[in-house]
């Protein structure tokens, strides 16, 4: 019998059409349509229809994901299939709680749109950015960090699998890390098409104002364990998981940590909740031993419960 966790996208797996087969679906029209009234806008027409400009500010990102997400989700719990744990990267932590019972889905909707809109106010006082560092090993690029911060605020920041990490802080730090990363012997070393030093202490202030937000929200027992980003670690507990999300906008994503304390209490398969690949690429490269299949649209839903069905 397999033991499941459902893992929920970040930013960056947005794209124009997603939705688009979802909204046919009942489940999909009413929460798109909850979604649309709370926000004052139709999120669902910008996620099927863009333009993309739009769907990529971070404001309409983060909800638009985080919609999509759950929709996959309630899908698959209506044919029956239920997560042991879950977790979510950055964002996706946000739809790990909604789908743990931990966080309402209008709830939820409002505020990672604040949030999004925080973030994106930070980014017009706060010259930053982010890139991914590849083929290197964490300490290594702690390291290289150290050594850039001669140039200005640098930090490690997603541990995405083994050998990559994203850092993140001032462009000028940034720049520099680069290019003690290829001299170290990186695969690669890009920045990455952000507009903020997400995760990094840069994001100090956005956390001091989304405080008030999150103490504001109703933040219930989960029904199931939630892998906290910032911990790495289960978490059941309201007044946890407020902290952690507190935590996590100025905090490091310890995404791969995640995923392996998911494998040491027995969960043996993945499943990616929402749009895109991007979390079981990462699995690939972190773990190949357990299975990890990313499902989106109504016929990877019912592909998937054919699949666990037969055993």
């Amino acid at each position: 019998m397999s033991r499941i966790a459902f893992i929920f996208p970040g930013q960056g797996s947005q794209y124009v059409g997603m939705g688009k087969d979802l909204i046919q679906t009942e489940i999909g029209k009413k929460l798109f349509s909850q979604a649309d009234e709370v926000l004052g806008f139709s999120l669902s027409r910008l996620c099927i229809d863009g333009p993309e400009e739009d769907l990529t500010q971070t404001y309409n990102t983060q909800p638009a994901i985080l919609a999509v997400s759950t929709i996959v989700f309630e899908i698959l719990k209506e044919k029956g299939i239920k997560p042991e744990m879950v977790a979510g990267h950055s964002l996706g932590e946000y739809s790990a709680l909604a789908a743990a019972d931990s966080l309402s889905f209008t709830e939820a909707v409002q505020l990672v749109r604040i949030r999004g809109q925080l973030m994106y106010e930070a980014t017009k006082t706060i010259e930053g950015g982010m890139a991914a560092i590849i083929g290197l090993s964490a300490p290594a690029v702690e390291e290289i960090c150290r050594q850039a911060s001669s140039a200005g605020i640098v930090q490690a920041v997603n541990y995405n699998s083994p050998v990559q990490i994203v850092i993140s802080g001032e462009k000028t730090a940034i720049d520099k890390a680069i290019e003690l990363a290829q001299n170290q012997g990186a695969k690669r070393a890009v920045s990455l098409p952000v507009s903020a030093p997400f995760h990094s202490s840069l994001m100090d202030p956005v956390a001091q104002k989304f405080q008030p937000e999150l103490e504001r929200v109703e933040i219930r027992d989960t029904s199931v364990p939630v892998i906290a980003n910032f911990t790495a670690q289960p978490e059941t507990e309201a007044e946890e998981i407020r902290q952690n999300l507190i935590k996590q906008v100025n905090g490091p994503v310890r995404w791969s940590d995640s995923v392996q304390s998911m494998i040491l209490q027995g969960i043996d398969t993945f499943v990616e909740v929402g749009p895109g690949k991007v979390l079981t690429g990462l699995m690939r490269k972190t773990n190949r031993e357990v299975a990890c299949s990313p499902v989106e649209r109504p016929e990877s839903i019912d592909a998937l419960a054919d699949k666990l069905r037969q055993g």
